[in-house]
């Protein structure tokens, strides 16, 4: 920042600009950017979400009942357990986009929201009670890693 002060020419009377210039350095990007996660840090939380999801999903399997959903043509299919791991890597990369543009707290209530809203669709196409409530428990594993773990930034 520099100063010049100048005469007026009327007596008694300067005048003074102050002007600034402004630099970004390093440690000023740095601080920018020190409550964002990491895409590093939400894709190693997102993988380890898909596969304690997709392992939930194994068990059903396993236990001979595997998650089943109503498909387009009015019959049922089971869900295929790499698609579990598939959609829990694509709800993390939401959700650190969504860390990364809003406060800690609009984090919190935005994933809230979408964890309660991917649910329905588990609730409304599970073919038996089982099967919506091992979709809904895949849902919640996925949620209770990804979601505090992100937001610690």
């Amino acid at each position: 920042m520099s100063t010049t002060t100048f005469d007026t020419g009327v007596t008694g009377v300067t005048s003074t600009t102050t002007s600034s210039t402004s630099s970004t350095s390093t440690a000023d990007k740095a601080a920018e950017h020190a409550g964002r996660v990491s895409w590093k840090r939400g894709l190693a939380t997102g993988a380890v979400a898909a596969v304690a999801s997709t392992v939930v999903a194994t068990v059903f399997d396993v236990a001979g009942h595997a998650l089943t959903v109503v498909d387009d043509h009015g019959g049922s299919g089971a869900v295929p357990l790499f698609a579990f791991a598939q959609m829990v890597l694509l709800g993390t990369v939401i959700g650190v986009v969504v860390a990364r543009h809003t406060s800690r707290t609009t984090f919190f209530r935005a994933t809230v929201a979408l964890t309660a809203l991917s649910c329905v669709p588990s609730l409304a196409w599970g073919v038996t009670a089982t099967d919506k409530v091992g979709l809904v428990v895949t849902h919640l594993v996925a949620a209770a890693i990804v979601i505090p773990r992100i937001a610690r930034r």
